[in-house]
Formats: C-alpha cells, sequence, structure tokens
C-alpha cells in the first residue's frame, strides 16, 4: 500500500483553520481511494455491529459475549448456548473525540489531532451507508465541549466533519472520562461507540466510564501515538514543553539510561491504557504518526471480519 505521508501537506499545522473544507475534501477522497479499494465486499463500519432482534442460537464458542447467553436452550440441553441477533437495518454511531491540548504534538507525519480528525473521518466513512446515523461530542481542553447530533446521509456526515475540523483547541486537559460519559446521556438503543484520544489521562479517570458505556454498546478505543511519546532520541540538550499546562522541562537526551527509563516508563503507561480498554471491554486500535494509517484501519477491520466469521466477536 502507498505511504500517507503526503497527508501531512494537506493537514499539517493543524485542522481548526479556514482550509477545513479544502482538507477534508483530500482526505475523503484518499479514505475513499484506499479503504474501498482493499475492503472488497460487504462491511459495515470497523466494528460488526450489534443486533437487538432475537436470531438462533448455537453452541457458546470461546470468546462470545456471555451477555447473549441463551440460558433456557443452555439449561435445557446442558450445553452452553448464546442467542445470535439480527442486524438492525439502522445503526448509530457516536464518537468521543478527545482533541485536547496534548494533542497538538506530533514529529513525524502529521500532528496527533490530523490524525484523530483523519480517523473520525474513516469511521464515518465505513459506517455512513444504508441510514446509518452519526453523531460527535468533542472535547477541546479546559472543560469545553461540543455536541453534534446524530443524523444520517453523507453530507451529514461530512458536515459533523467539518465542525469537529474547525473545532478550536482550548488550553487545558479534557475530563475524557466526563467526555465519555457524554455518551451515556440520555441513554440509546444498543449502538456503536469510537472514543478517540491519546488516553494519556489517568485510567482511574475514564475507565469506570468506559465500562458503563460497553455495557449497552459496541465500543472502538482508537489510541493516538506519536513516536517521542515511546522513545526518546539522542540529540543532546533537548527543551520540551508540556502543552496543558506550559511547563517546561530541559532533558539531556545523550544520557542512555536516561533514555531507557523513558522507554521503560512509556512501555508501562501503554500497557496500562491497553490493559484497562481491555478490562472495559472496549476493541482497541493504535494508530501512530509515523505509519500507514490507514493500513492499520485496513488490517483492523479485517480482523474483525475474520474474527466475526470464526464467532468469536462480541
Amino acid at each position: 500500500m502507498a505511504s500517507t505521508g503526503g497527508l501531512h501537506a494537506a493537514i499539517g499545522g493543524g485542522v481548526a483553520t479556514a482550509r477545513a473544507e479544502q482538507v477534508l475534501s483530500r482526505l475523503q477522497l484518499l479514505i475513499t481511494r484506499k479503504l474501498d479499494g482493499l475492503l472488497q465486499g460487504d462491511y459495515i463500519g470497523l466494528l460488526p455491529g450489534p443486533g437487538t432482534e432475537p436470531g438462533e442460537s448455537r453452541e457458546y464458542r470461546p470468546g462470545d459475549d456471555v451477555r447473549r447467553m441463551d440460558w433456557p436452550v443452555t439449561a435445557r440441553t446442558t450445553v452452553p448456548h448464546t442467542r445470535q441477533t439480527v442486524a438492525d437495518r439502522e445503526l448509530e454511531t457516536w464518537l468521543a473525540v478527545d482533541l485536547s491540548a496534548s494533542l497538538s504534538f506530533g514529529t513525524a507525519r502529521m500532528l496527533k489531532s490530523d490524525l484523530a480528525v483523519a480517523a473520525a473521518a474513516a469511521v464515518a466513512h465505513l459506517t455512513v451507508r444504508g441510514g446509518n446515523r452519526i453523531g460527535a461530542v468533542v472535547g477541546t481542553g479546559g472543560g469545553h465541549t461540543v455536541r453534534l447530533p446524530a443524523r444520517p446521509g453523507r453530507k451529514e456526515a461530512q458536515g459533523l466533519l467539518r465542525a469537529v475540523a474547525r473545532t478550536p483547541i482550548q488550553p487545558g486537559r479534557t475530563d475524557l472520562g466526563a467526555l465519555v460519559d457524554m455518551l451515556n446521556r440520555p441513554p440509546r438503543r444498543r449502538g456503536q461507540a469510537v472514543v478517540i484520544s491519546d488516553f494519556l489521562a489517568p485510567p482511574d479517570d475514564w475507565g469506570r466510564p468506559l465500562r458503563k458505556l460497553a455495557v449497552r454498546h459496541d465500543v472502538l478505543a482508537i489510541e493516538i501515538v506519536d513516536p517521542r511519546e515511546l522513545e526518546l532520541p539522542d540529540v543532546g540538550v533537548l527543551v520540551l514543553a508540556d502543552p496543558e499546562t506550559g511547563a517546561l522541562h530541559e532533558v539531556y537526551t545523550g544520557d542512555a539510561k536516561l533514555r531507557a527509563r523513558y522507554a521503560a516508563g512509556a512501555a508501562a503507561q501503554r500497557s496500562a491504557i491497553a490493559y484497562a480498554l481491555r478490562t472495559a471491554g472496549a476493541q482497541h486500535l493504535r494508530l501512530r504518526t509515523d505509519s500507514d494509517w490507514l493500513l492499520d484501519i485496513v488490517r483492523f477491520v479485517a480482523a474483525q471480519r475474520h474474527a466475526r466469521t470464526r464467532g468469536t466477536t462480541r
């Protein structure tokens, strides 16, 4: 697959600008060409999609959602069975997009905020068809949030993406737990929820709202990562600025032990994030600013499709 490095020229420098329309047009063309070219066949989204109408029962397989156990059949046959569901004709997908100051950072092909918007565009492309609706809540730091109502149609989805791209980033940290909890209110019928963030806030802040969300909805967590958050380069004295507080830190990166401690701490942090997402019942997709993010999405969707055919998805 060709590199998406050219996207940086289109959206580098921030998405909340007057160029948002042009940026999204190029982004939509890129996504349409590559996703439709690589994902042949019928697919309805990043996740298999829930259903609400009861269908046939079948024997339980490892990995099946225990919430769909068919207890009467299980008791009658003494063999565990799960109840299959018939997918709804219309699916409602909600995005929680974290555009806090920590995402105004990038040392590779694009800023993390650019990648967050690109991920939202890919989700919209994969889910808005056949009358499916998509809505969003956006957090921009300092407690500022924007709610965009769910509407059907590609034109409406493009309008939603334009609103997300034009949302100005505010100083301070987004309360990710409160942002996720906005998807729990008001209660909705079972659907899909996608949380896009770097998840750098402590898991205790967002783990419980995410678990609550996963009780009713199929949840996908898209983690946005920059390589410099995983390891430091050996470039001598480096001045680091915290985008959420403005604090400056001077670090001597020529110290090999310091770089090793940094890498170990970063790995432990990412492991804790992955564990919290897994225990919350969310699917986990990690996108990096230095990789082909569209190819990563294609691989994720293909893995989900393969798991669905084997009956191992939730």
